[in-house]
């Protein structure tokens, strides 16, 4: 529950469903997401997360594995280019 809402876009509404299996209950409710505060952690880091849940979703949507396989060797080779840093901000934008 606490990563689809730390994942959540403003104005998005999430679903949550509980089930009891032994006597049918069910129960759903919604939470709608009016605005988005982030009071701890880094902006890059942040930044870093959204940028790479994006990409997972795309990577998701691909069905061939031939460009699977093309997209981790790009990836890789551009990897073996960038110069070693420690940051997790490698002058990335997020759009």
């Amino acid at each position: 529950m606490a990563d689809a809402l730390l994942a959540a876009d403003e104005n998005e509404q999430i679903t949550v469903t509980r089930n009891c299996w032994a006597c049918g209950w069910n129960e759903e409710r919604s939470v709608s997401i009016d605005s988005i505060e982030i009071t701890e952690g880094e902006a890059h880091v942040v930044k870093r997360a959204v940028l790479l849940n994006e990409i997972t979703d795309e990577l998701s949507t691909i069905d061939s594995l031939a460009t699977l396989k093309d997209v981790l060797a790009e990836v890789r080779r551009q990897r073996r280019l960038e110069p070693t840093t420690t940051e997790t901000d490698r002058d990335t934008t997020v759009e």
